[in-house]
């Protein structure tokens, strides 16, 4: 772990998803589509057109999202591909796309303990990540894996315009853990979105440096991060250095509690 001493206590830590809150995985994202095709019955000689069709909507999307700062829905990519969203066939389909991505989402088994530490000691938490996928998506995960009520606020671009590294979806998941963006910090797996975005804003950010980043989702860019977690457990430290003057540096999840308890 490696921080450094920041003024100001900590209201709020934030979490990025995909890669953050879930272990990164290496997902092939070709398949993904090919496995929604046959879910909706596709013949073999449309299987490729259709799996094609979605995947170069979807990657149209999170170009647009990279260059323009742009979000997208899930619902709005399979129109783009001549898909109904509402047809029986296409929902078929989406049941075959989740099942492929169940795996990839369960919630790292750091989470609720790190969670737990952070609400014990006054301090909320958030979520903010870049999805295609609803609200209702991610929240059914989260109560699938018993942590949604460790959750204070949670902010999705699908339900934005915008995506991360965007100032404005840094202020909007700010306001919606009731915290200036000054007392809050960042945590992510991605540097351009979730190191230079929060610090745009005046927010803390803790990079966890263990994702492979397909290069083409990279973008150049200067931030440094305001400290670096190597597990998620190093939260602990880094926020009791911020917030409790170092008392609990070092000590785990054996640090202060806050009168305020969960508020």
């Amino acid at each position: 772990m490696t921080s450094g001493q920041m003024p100001g206590a900590v209201e709020a830590v934030i979490f990025d998803w995909g890669g953050t809150i879930t272990p990164w995985h290496t997902v092939d994202l070709r398949e993904q589509w090919h496995v929604f095709a046959r879910g909706m019955g596709a013949i073999a000689c449309s299987l490729n057109d259709t799996a094609s069709a979605v995947l170069k909507a979807e990657d149209a999307a999170w170009r647009r999202g990279r260059e323009e700062g742009t979000s997208a829905r899930l619902d709005d990519i399979l129109r783009t591909a001549g898909l109904d969203p509402d047809h029986p066939a296409t929902h078929a389909g989406l049941a075959a796309y989740r099942e492929f991505w169940e795996p990839h989402t369960f919630t790292h088994p750091n989470i609720p303990e790190v969670w737990e530490w952070l609400r014990d000691n006054g301090i909320r938490v958030g979520v903010l990540s870049n999805t295609i996928w609803s609200r209702d998506y991610h929240r059914e995960i989260f109560e699938r894996d018993g942590v949604l009520h460790l959750v204070d606020a949670d902010v999705y671009s699908s339900e934005t315009p915008w995506v991360k590294p965007r100032p404005e979806i840094f202020r909007a998941a700010a306001a919606a853990v009731g915290a200036d963006p000054s007392a809050c910090v960042y945590v992510g797996d991605r540097s351009y979105e979730d190191v230079h975005g929060p610090q745009s804003v005046g927010m803390r950010a803790i990079w966890i440096p263990h994702s492979n980043i397909p290069a083409e989702q990279q973008v150049s860019h200067e931030a440094t991060p305001d400290a670096i977690a190597h597990e998620l457990t190093d939260l602990v430290d880094i926020v009791s250095a911020w917030s409790f003057d170092g008392s609990s540096a070092g000590s785990s999840f054996g640090g202060p509690e806050s009168p305020l308890g969960d508020a």
